[in-house]
């Protein structure tokens, strides 16, 4: 796995192919995993279901977080819990708490985490990273890139009858130019009877490994143009997997190398048609077909269609350069 390939033809054959498989990679991965024999321990119950809208209650957990538990989960709890601590403080001092939202570095504000403070009519009263030039302003009619009405979910979470609620919403990080996935914890807080709107939010992909395939770095495996897509040796993250993906594409009347592997693959055709040869036995590929290659089967694809050939190949134990022989 040394040779990259030209950029040129990536770009092409990802063009109008990229978002249809990252879809499809999230439909087949369960069944890919059971069929290659890499199911993993019982996972332990999950967290309540991400709500979409404002007005869900969250359950606060113990600030003694479990071992287990995700940067995700913890994350979410760490929000609701900074939040809730925050509306406390309003409802027993009002607005003398503002100075101490807005100090940088200090308990509230912290890089891209700060708690702000709306009044219910949506004037924005704290905004640490903008005190200046975000403070005063009616945001009431806030958006995301997608037109999402932020600003009024933020309101009716704050005056719902549970006083609370998660918003989800795709926000533009500093610095950067395509949206994110944010996710916001919202809880009304009242003082001398006025109702503010105490919030904080998070990246989600701060908390978690993801990828995706026009970010991904192709190269040329036994004849194939691939990228892996994720894999316990690619990653500083702890993921508690021992498989890999990988996302590979041919065009038509490529061939690839005879190969053999000291372990089982996957393989489960995302789009196109081709022919993958086990010890000189031809299986026809088409859409939706997974093909499992025993451990030590000399293989290899040929792309026998008239268009692109996309597929994922998924190893278990996770794909090393050991457990892969190239043949002449």
């Amino acid at each position: 796995m040394t040779y990259y390939i030209n950029y040129y033809m990536t770009y092409r054959m990802l063009k109008m192919k990229a978002f249809k498989h990252c879809i499809q990679l999230i439909l087949v991965i369960l069944l890919i995993l059971s069929a290659s024999g890499c199911t993993q321990q019982a996972p332990l119950a999950p967290q309540e279901e991400l709500a979409d809208n404002a007005g869900s209650q969250p359950e606060v957990q113990s600030e003694s977080y479990p071992e287990s538990q995700s940067e995700l989960s913890a994350q979410k709890n760490l929000v609701v819990l900074q939040v809730s601590e925050v509306a406390g403080l309003i409802e027993a001092k009002g607005e003398a708490v503002f100075p101490e939202l807005r100090e940088e570095g200090g308990k509230w504000f912290q890089g891209d985490s700060y708690i702000f403070v709306w009044a219910t009519n949506g004037t924005r009263l704290v905004y640490p990273p903008n005190p200046e030039g975000g403070e005063g302003q009616n945001v009431s009619g806030l958006t995301d890139i997608n037109g999402k009405p932020i600003g009024k979910l933020f309101i009716e979470a704050a005056l719902s009858e549970s006083k609370e609620g998660w918003v989800s919403y795709e926000w533009t990080k500093p610095g950067k130019t395509e949206p994110s996935a944010k996710y916001g914890f919202i809880k009304g807080a009242t003082f001398e009877g006025k109702t503010y709107l105490v919030g904080s939010g998070f990246y989600v992909e701060d908390y978690l490994f993801t990828n995706d395939i026009r970010d991904c770095e192709f190269i040329n495996s036994t004849g194939v143009s691939l990228c892996e897509l994720i894999s316990p040796e690619r990653t500083d993250k702890e993921l508690g997997i021992n498989y890999s993906i990988a996302y590979a594409v041919m065009e038509p009347g490529e061939k690839g190398l005879p190969h053999r592997l000291s372990i089982p693959e996957v393989h489960y055709v995302l789009e196109g048609r081709g022919t993958i040869y086990i010890d000189n036995v031809p299986v026809p590929l088409r859409e939706g077909k997974l093909v499992h290659v025993p451990a030590h089967e000399v293989q290899y694809i040929e792309n026998t269609g008239n268009s692109t050939l996309c597929f994922l190949a998924i190893e278990q134990p996770a794909w090393s350069v050991e457990y892969e022989e190239t043949l002449e």
